[in-house]
């Protein structure tokens, strides 16, 4: 159901409102569908698990309606799956404040809802929720306080991470039996295929998904899957790899639906899915690559063996984080699956042409291993509290 003016969401809190606190989620989209992506899961988490009324702000709803086709770009106000969405502008977050406000991924509330937080005679728990990261500093720094420079208020510091003392990932109860059905039922990997339009994969073939950021690394797989022993087919979102797909097949923009053939390589674009569909192309693939934050998670849940692109930063600021990732990720690898996974790794984050066939048939080669360890990597990050219930625990702490 979508609204496009103010509803009874607006009305006056209730007696029922008062005993379960509100929530503001306020994201900015910095690069496509990262930061939205991991915002709208846990809006939909807080609402579906939680019984909590959630209102996310959000200053770009045509990337948001990407990954959630249920959203009208052209509406400040709607609801979708329990959550309110808000159009996010100077001109319309003079609401009242909600009683738990996360501020996602550093994005900097406006000063006019700042200043009725402090107005408001209520206490709040205002949240930073930070970006996901394996660094040990993590475990420290998460929870920390910083009190506001002029107002009589706190924010505080949430960090994701890997360890008990981080605050965890974002893990649907729904999505668990989800995932496992699916991937133990071939009828339903191949009624996903089909929706597709996409044959069921043959004997012997790798299906392979790839997101990532522009990475001219894409050209020397390509090269090395069209020649490789095994048929590869790989999917590619639309909008994705668009130069190297038309540099390697001399084609010019390559559309969603269509189908490029060299050697042993298949690509197909396919149109972008939102995030449910998503989450099953991560299940049905045999190798998935990944980049930023909402699909690095989601690769690794889905318990297929991945690639991660991190997001480039200046000065090589990436690399720390993707290195203590791999040093926590390989820990419990062979020895020289570890190591091959960490070449593959790092050659596919340089962006040239050093991710060459040597080093993916130097991957390929411990396929066993590496599927192995991610189905037991999976089931140890989901055996741990997530992210969405330690964050209500923490702040309805705050709210005491």
């Amino acid at each position: 159901m979508l609204l496009s003016k103010q509803t009874h969401l607006e009305q006056e809190t209730s007696t029922s409102d008062i005993v379960q606190p509100r929530w503001d989620i306020f994201s900015t989209v910095v690069d496509n569908f990262g930061d939205i992506g991991v915002c709208w899961r846990l809006a939909r988490q807080l609402a579906a698990e939680h019984g909590l009324r959630v209102r996310l702000w959000t200053n770009d709803l045509i990337s948001f309606q990407k990954i959630n086709p249920e959203i009208d770009p052209c509406s400040p106000i709607q609801v979708s799956q329990d959550v309110e969405i808000r159009q996010w502008g100077e001109f319309n977050v003079a609401v009242d404040p909600a009683d738990v406000v996360i501020e996602a991924f550093a994005c900097e509330l406006p000063s006019n809802y700042v200043d009725a937080m402090a107005k408001s005679g209520r206490r709040h728990a205002w949240v930073n929720l930070e970006y996901l990261s394996a660094e040990e500093w993590v475990d420290s720094h998460h929870g920390l306080p910083s009190p506001h420079p002029r107002l009589p208020l706190i924010k505080y510091f949430f960090f994701p991470g890997f360890s008990q003392r981080a605050g965890g990932l974002l893990v649907e109860k729904r999505w668990l039996a989800q995932r496992a059905i699916f991937q133990e039922a071939v009828q339903l990997r191949a009624d996903f295929w089909r929706e597709l339009g996409i044959p069921a994969p043959e004997k012997n073939e790798v299906r392979i998904s790839l997101f990532c950021y522009d990475n001219n690394a894409a050209l020397s797989l390509f090269t090395d899957w069209a020649k490789g022993a095994n048929p590869v087919v790989c999917l590619i979102p639309e909008g994705v790899a668009m130069t190297q797909i038309d540099t390697f097949f001399g084609v010019t923009q390559p559309e969603k639906g269509k189908l490029f053939k060299k050697g042993n390589l298949i690509v197909r674009v396919l149109p972008f899915l939102e995030q449910d569909e998503y989450d099953r192309l991560l299940w049905a693939c045999d190798f998935n690559f990944v980049r930023g934050e909402d699909s690095f998670i989601r690769a690794q849940l889905a318990a297929r063996p991945m690639i991660w692109q991190i997001y480039p930063q200046e000065a090589g600021a990436h690399w720390p984080k993707l290195s203590a990732f791999l040093h926590r990720y390989c820990a419990d690898l062979p020895q020289s699956t570890g190591v091959a996974l960490t070449i593959f790794f790092e050659a596919w984050n340089t962006g040239g042409s050093s991710a060459s066939l040597a080093d993916w048939e130097s991957l390929w080669m411990h396929r066993d291993a590496l599927e192995k360890h991610a189905r037991e990597w999976a089931n140890r990050l989901i055996k741990k509290e997530d992210l969405t219930t330690k964050l209500v625990n923490f702040c309805n702490n705050k709210l005491k």
